[in-house]
């Protein structure tokens, strides 16, 4: 009986090479970011013009020393994968030759500058119909690519080979290193990240429902004695929370001459329809209203 291939036996699973895919975008965001950081204090947009430029080069560094050196990139050695050389006829493992690796970076470092810089590259074109015919050839050939691209990923979610329409070109699939052991799941993280969501849920919708300001004012009006009242006063305490009109926290606290509190409307509103308006709790006739004032101004604390 022949030997049975090792890939056929414990294939590379398609989330594996979903997964590579998905890390090797993510390295590269890192890289751009950390090396656009080491220009912030620059004048500002002083990459945008190279920008497509200095991408090429930073993808070319990270293939030499990935796809054209170890046969993988930084997501796959991270999963256990490299690539080999589907095109051979030979039953063991053969690693890319030099011809698909340089068609490699043509195909993926190349195509991503060319699709950045093909406006630029023919708008300075003197003849005007001349660009734009160009300009309808590079938009078809875009959305062919992308069509394909599309098929072929339907082809791999079918078999289960060439994630990327540049690898089913090159003919260069992936494998594992080693046979690959059972996929382990640590649901740690997700857990957490379950509860989080679920916590912020719940502030989302418990803190419309808190009057902050009201919160705010009572946990200062705690703190903070008021002025203008006698300090000795037991019922201060008492007092001070409660406007005698509407009997809720007191908004703008003003006093009448006695030692009872009110809010600035409620005792305005009454005194401006009645002069001769008395306290209702102690009877003292209105004098003249004065605000309250904490340690704190009134505005400072609705400011925090």
């Amino acid at each position: 009986m022949a030997k049975t291939n090792m890939e056929d036996i414990n294939p590379v699973l398609r989330i594996s090479q979903l997964d590579a895919i998905e890390l090797n975008k993510a390295l590269e965001q890192l890289i751009w970011s950390q090396f656009n950081s080491c220009f912030q204090g620059f004048k500002p947009g002083l990459l945008s013009r190279y920008e497509p430029e200095i991408k090429a080069f930073l993808w070319l560094f990270l293939w030499r020393y990935t796809v054209y050196s170890k046969n993988a990139t930084v997501g796959q050695a991270i999963l256990n994968i490299h690539y080999k050389n589907d095109f051979s006829q030979s039953p063991t493992f053969q690693p890319l030759n030099k011809q698909q690796k340089v068609w490699f970076a043509l195909l993926s470092v190349g195509g991503k500058w060319l699709e950045e810089r093909s406006y630029d590259l023919f708008s300075n074109n003197p003849f005007g119909s001349s660009f734009h015919r160009m300009k309808h050839f590079i938009n078809v050939a875009s959305g062919l690519i992308k069509v394909f691209g599309l098929l072929n990923f339907l082809i791999f979610l079918q078999q289960g080979k060439f994630a990327t329409l540049t690898e089913r070109l090159l003919g260069i699939r992936s494998v594992f290193n080693k046979p690959q052991g059972v996929r382990q799941v640590g649901f740690d993280y997700m857990n957490r990240e379950i509860l989080w969501h679920g916590f912020a849920e719940f502030l989302i919708f418990v803190l419309p429902l808190i009057n902050t300001q009201k919160l705010k004012t009572k946990l200062f009006s705690w703190c903070k004695p008021v002025k203008g009242l006698r300090l000795t006063d037991p019922s201060l305490a008492v007092i001070c929370k409660e406007c005698c009109l509407c009997g809720e926290w007191p908004t703008m606290p003003h006093t009448i001459g006695c030692t009872h509190v009110f809010c600035y409307y409620c005792i305005k509103t009454n005194y401006t329809a009645d002069m001769y308006f008395t306290c209702p709790k102690c009877s003292t006739q209105v004098h003249s209203l004065q605000p309250l004032e904490f340690k704190i101004e009134i505005s400072e604390v609705h400011t925090l």
